[in-house]
């Protein structure tokens, strides 16, 4: 049957390959936005997982959450240092994790951090050790791979978060040293480059414990504003970027973001929230296409229906014979019902490598899609059930000219066609 039936579909092939287009198009959208639906929801989970609160300068909220959790988008500025010690000596917070950003290597960024970062996160070093030093380095899992980069080796930051063509490296006179390469996690700070937040302060030349000037023996001022580090609206003079907050009781949920948002250089944001508003906005888009992918796949079922009723009219004769020779009602019906499913099985593999191969182009194409972690060829339960659907409607557009080759009379045919 399965020979037959092949045979059939290879006798029409502008219509096989018409059924074939429209089915793995189909397919191609619903394994695509099942991917991206999937990958980022679950990807926000588990990057702003023990984040209760982020706080940075006046802007947008999302913004802030992006940058700051999720590593994708420039930082809305950057705050003062009193900001971390207030929230340390709130009772109501367990944990405070510093940030300060503003440098790239080879456009991964570099993250001043402490301790509290690995904590959070809970990252370990499969290689070397953890950074205790100014301009001592941690990479994540992704950075060394990418970059190639060993335990011991220095390297050179370049100003800004991202890399561009043609820039210079920025920071020769303070390299950074490789001390440890961290775990793969699946996350974010697998793209990451964690170093002490002194570190990037003496990158551009920041005294921590002097922010607007010092004087030295000789009498002469120098004034440390000279310094910048630019994150795309602000300089960092002493500063941070970002603080990640996480709750000791419930009772700061109420408080705190309140406290810091009636502070007029600073801004609270919930991850929860953020993210959930994200989804949202992303979800309504989806859903549209969600609904003409499977209006497509009818589409394409219907195809297969008058496709295989046209066969099955042109055939007659073909088929009548098949049954004087000795072929049952069963076997000719389950010759017609295989061309609906093989057409839909083979629509249904052409969909699904194409969206994942278009998933894999976008990734190289596009360094946010990269920064997010997207996957491009992580298969998902889902995408099972939406095959087995797709084949399900290949298989119900073939019943119906299937079921008209079982009733088939073999007499009436070939004596009208004599």
């Amino acid at each position: 049957m399965i020979g037959l039936a092949l045979a059939y579909l290879r006798d029409r092939p502008l219509t096989t390959a018409l059924n074939l287009l429209l089915l793995a198009i189909a397919v191609a959208m619903l394994v695509l936005l099942v991917q991206v639906s999937a990958q980022a929801s679950e990807r926000f989970d588990r990057d702003a997982q023990g984040v209760d609160l982020v706080v940075g300068a006046k802007g947008s909220p999302l913004q802030l959450i992006l940058s700051s959790i999720f590593h994708v988008d420039q930082p809305t500025g950057n705050i003062p240092l009193e900001a971390r010690i207030a929230l340390e000596r709130d009772p109501s917070v367990a944990r405070v994790v510093p940030l300060a950003l503003g440098d790239n290597f080879r456009g991964y960024r570099i993250v001043g951090t402490d301790a509290g970062f690995a904590a959070l996160y809970g990252l370990t070093t499969a290689r070397g050790r953890s950074f205790d030093a100014p301009m001592e380095a941690v990479l994540g899992a992704e950075v060394a791979r990418a970059t190639g980069a060993e335990v011991g080796q220095k390297f050179i930051g370049s100003h800004g978060l991202v890399e561009e063509e043609g820039q210079e490296q920025g920071h020769d006179h303070a390299p950074f040293t490789t001390v440890g390469i961290l775990a793969p996690t699946g996350g974010v700070a697998d793209r990451l480059i964690l170093t002490s937040v002194e570190s990037v302060w003496q990158v551009h030349g920041i005294d921590e414990h002097h922010q607007t000037g010092e004087r030295h023996e000789d009498g002469e001022e120098h004034d440390h504003h000279e310094h910048k580090m630019a994150t795309g609206r602000e300089s960092l003079e002493s500063e941070l970027t970002a603080l990640l907050v996480t709750y000791r009781s419930a009772a700061g949920a109420m408080r705190v973001p309140t406290m810091i948002n009636r502070q007029s250089a600073l801004q609270a944001a919930v991850p929860a929230t953020e993210t959930a508003r994200l989804l949202d906005l992303l979800g309504a888009s989806l859903e549209g296409l969600r609904v003409f992918a499977w209006l497509l796949a009818a589409t394409g079922g219907l195809a297969i229906l008058v496709a295989l009723v046209g066969m099955v009219r042109s055939r007659e004769g073909d088929l009548a014979l098949l049954r004087v020779m000795g072929a049952s009602r069963a076997q000719v019906f389950g010759t017609v019902l295989l061309e609906g499913v093989l057409t839909a099985l083979v629509g249904t593999g052409l969909g699904w490598i194409t969206a994942h191969g278009l998933i894999m182009l976008a990734r190289a194409n596009f360094p946010a899609l990269a920064e997010l972690g997207l996957a491009a060829w992580t298969p998902l339960p889902a995408e099972a059930v939406l095959a087995a659907a797709v084949v399900g409607i290949g298989a119900l557009a073939a019943l119906i000219p299937a079921l008209a080759v079982y009733r088939l009379d073999p007499a009436r045919v070939l004596a009208r066609a004599s």
